[in-house]
């Protein structure tokens, strides 16, 4: 199947999100799509996949206009979406979430379960995806629950695959394992859209990538005969420096002692598991890991969300328990937290407002108990220019900004404060290259201000590039820390769950 977008144009108030942009996806290949925050891909691709409407434009396949109105009609087509958040019922099998919508049922409209089960069980075996077809959803590993979303697509008979950042979650092994996957895909004649923020993604796995920049295509290029340097300036219009500067740190006394940390979910449950280490000021502590191996309940429980149900947390020699939460942050702690719809914004709020939460009633925001909007909007556009938030305006909704905007709002907001510690989970998830290298400068700015920083990452090239020293969590336990320099092949096999000296052993030296 052969896919043809014609002067494809989306407009949103204040903002062209898509302009005039052509593109052509071929049978057979991966084509690549680069570009910053706002530039308009996901955009792009709510459009091929029904759930946008073009202001302008055309889709065709095989040379035929389409009009594909809804999710169905692009399914219907023999299009496909994974996104990155997976749309995957947790108390349903595989084999239910797979056949959900287009099940195969028997007398009285009871599910046919075997014929499913029988069903997935093949097409993951065809697939080179191999899945049990009757476990739980909630039971599987991301990585495992990311082989059923596109087994969701390729049994609906999908001929063009769209993924969306299909690795954040995913291991360096089991990126490894889907692009194998990618590759059979395509090998049958089928295409793949890979939507990826990580340029060496695009290098190692498509055939053409096109770059995307304020709602236009710049530029096709092919990625083997382009250097991961030229494709991040042509995604970003300048000069990026792909390599962080940062000289060695300079660690003082402990800003963030943990000891002996055991943490509870509601059903009682222990998912961290008597976890201890320090965090200097004056250095950079970056944990790894597959997201749900106790990185959340770990940041929580430090930032006093999430109780504590053993063990101590001090932070500036202050313990956490018994605190307030408004009292831990007013007591210098700053924080980015993972998931910045839910944790990290009011999507109904404006971009200034967003930008002084937790501190709308000090001074200069506030004087006599009425809000300075001339204060506040001239500190908005301050941090704006500064960060580079793509936004009409400083009275936007924060909901309305793509999602790396958003991510910036909270950075800036978070590093604006004077903080003794800093506790960041995925800084830069959804942030272009452009976006990232500010965002690392800033990080390595608050290191050599005698700040201690936290990061929880599971971007190993984040880690690698920011850390003095580097530990992992597994299954709620801590593997390390350990000193810099680490191979990132080490730290990837301890996050699969290897033994740590095992996994040293492996990695060799970096």
């Amino acid at each position: 199947m052969r896919l043809e977008l014609r002067g494809i144009t989306k407009r949103f108030p204040g903002v062209i999100a898509n302009d005039a942009v052509d593109l052509v996806i071929e049978p057979g290949e991966v084509h690549g799509l680069l570009g910053e925050n706002g530039a308009g891909k996901s955009t792009l691709m709510n459009i091929l996949y029904g759930l946008y409407a073009a202001d302008e434009g055309e889709i065709l396949i095989d040379g035929q206009p389409v009009e594909l109105r809804e999710p169905d009609d692009a399914i219907a087509a023999g299009i496909g979406m994974v996104h990155q958040h997976f749309m995957l019922v947790p108390v349903f099998t595989v084999a239910e979430n797979i056949v959900l919508g287009v099940e195969h049922t028997r007398r009285f409209g009871k599910l046919d379960r075997r014929r499913a089960s029988r069903e997935v069980g093949e097409l993951a075996e065809r697939s080179g995806l191999p899945v049990d077809p009757d476990a739980l959803v909630e039971d599987l590993p991301v990585g495992i629950q990311q082989r059923v979303e596109i087994l969701k697509a390729l049994y609906r008979n999908a001929q063009t695959l769209i993924l969306d950042e299909p690795t954040a979650v995913l291991t360096p092994q089991e990126a490894d394992d889907l692009f194998e996957a990618i590759r059979a895909f395509t090998g049958e004649g089928r295409s793949v859209v890979f939507i990826s923020h990580k340029l060496g993604e695009h290098r190692a796995i498509a055939d053409r990538v096109s770059v995307l920049r304020r709602g236009r295509i710049v530029g096709t290029a092919d990625p083997r005969e382009t250097s991961e340097q030229e494709l991040a300036n042509l995604m970003v219009g300048r000069p990026v420096s792909l390599v962080v500067d940062k000289p060695p740190g300079s660690p003082a006394d402990p800003a963030i002692e943990v000891r002996g940390l055991t943490v509870e979910n509601a059903a009682g449950t222990v998912v961290v598991d008597e976890v201890s280490f320090d965090v200097r000021r004056g250095e950079i502590l970056a944990i790894a890991g597959v997201e749900g191996n106790g990185q959340s309940p770990l940041v929580r429980a430090l930032t006093g969300l999430q109780p504590i149900a053993s063990g101590e947390v001090l932070i500036a020699g202050e313990p956490v328990a018994g605190r307030s939460r408004k009292q831990i942050l007013r007591g210098g702690v700053g924080q980015v937290p993972e998931d910045r719809g839910r944790d990290g914004l009011v999507g109904e709020f404006s971009v200034a407002q967003n930008l002084i939460l937790g501190r709308w009633d000090d001074e200069p925001f506030t004087k006599r108990q009425t809000l300075q909007f001339d204060v506040i909007g001239a500190h908005a556009r301050q941090l704006v220019e500064a960060y580079d938030i793509r936004t009409p305006s400083v009275d936007t909704p924060a909901a309305s900004l793509s999602g790396g905007n958003q991510q910036k709002v909270v950075v800036a907001r978070e590093f604006d404060l004077p903080i003794d510690a800093l506790v960041a989970s995925q800084p830069t998830r959804g942030v272009d290259v452009g976006s990232i290298e500010y965002i690392h400068e800033r990080i390595v700015e608050k290191r050599d201000e005698g700040t201690a920083v936290l990061i929880i990452s599971s971007e190993l090239d984040e880690v690698l590039a920011l850390a003095d020293r580097v530990a992992v969590m597994f299954h709620g336990r801590l593997v390390g820390p350990f000193e810099m320099p680490v191979a990132k092949e080490a730290i990837g096999s301890m996050m699969a769950g290897t033994d740590p000296e095992l996994a040293m052993a492996r990695g060799g030296e970096r």
